[in-house]
């Protein structure tokens, strides 16, 4: 088949985020000694400060540590920089016993082509891409959000056909569950988080965008080995799965928006 489209995947994990909006601390200087009158000061010397004493106060230009193995081998999209928080838009989903019985039979599978394939934490749809908010923009984007999505309904959905993806980067390849109905209300939703995103000067979605469920990723881009035999197998799993057909009909109930460690929720009608 051919390649499948990129999808706004952030490299970042939350935990780099987590401490981007604390201020950095300040260094008070030496009291200054009251002098007696009509005496010579004496001659000034600096003491070299205690090394366990500096460990206290970390110098305002240090930068968190960017340890790729600490996240797994994921690799940052953007530079971090303190005050600047991650911000991705999505619908959650919280998957059942069943939905997890059924990635217990697709993971193993497909890790017979990509060994180093790892199961999602989370599952969820993405109504945009990763961007970058300062940290006091959030509060009012979180607001501007929660205006558009007000008058939006409530909809099921069905996501049961598997797709490889990769990031822009190709830094990452993930499979997922691609939505073969309730696509057009997936594109109301862009269209006002679009929105939004214009107000505040940040990116807007991809053109023609998948919407999917992600159901395991690695590092790289591994689609040559996933796509094809492997791509097919995955399917005929899929389709063979007991009740499948109801399992994979989702309901999309609220929108969800994480920045950096926080996290603000939008139910639907």
């Amino acid at each position: 088949m051919s390649a499948a489209p990129l999808v706004g995947y952030s490299s970042s994990d939350s935990e780099d985020e987590a401490g981007a909006e604390a201020a950095a601390i300040g260094r008070s200087g030496p009291e200054t000694r009251g002098r007696s009158c009509g005496q010579n000061p004496l001659p000034s010397q600096k003491l070299p400060i205690p090394d366990s004493v500096l460990s206290m106060f970390p110098s305002t230009e240090e930068r968190p540590e960017d340890d790729s193995a600490k996240h797994g081998g994921r690799v940052r999209t953007f530079p971090h920089e303190r005050g600047n928080w991650a911000t991705h838009i999505y619908i959650p989903y919280e998957a059942g016993e069943e939905f997890l019985d059924l990635l217990d039979m697709l993971l193993p599978q497909a890790q017979t082509f990509v060994p180093r394939l790892v199961r999602m934490e989370e599952f969820h749809l993405s109504l945009s891409q990763s961007v970058v908010l300062r940290h006091h923009w959030i509060l009012p984007f979180v607001q501007a959000l929660k205006d558009r999505m007000a008058s939006f309904q409530r909809f099921f959905f069905t996501a049961n056909r598997v797709k490889i993806y990769t990031n822009q980067e190709k830094t990452r390849t993930f499979i997922g569950l691609e939505v073969t109905s309730g696509h057009a209300q997936f594109l109301d939703l862009v269209s006002e988080v679009d929105r939004v995103m214009e107000e505040f000067d940040l990116t807007t979605f991809y053109q023609d965008p998948s919407f999917h469920v992600s159901l395991a990723w690695c590092v790289g881009d591994a689609r040559l080995q996933l796509e094809g035999q492997c791509l097919q197998e995955l399917q005929e799993i899929v389709d063979e799965f007991e009740d499948s057909e109801m399992l994979l009909r989702l309901h999309a109930e609220q929108v969800r928006c994480k920045s950096g460690n926080k996290f603000f929720s939008m139910p639907l009608k």
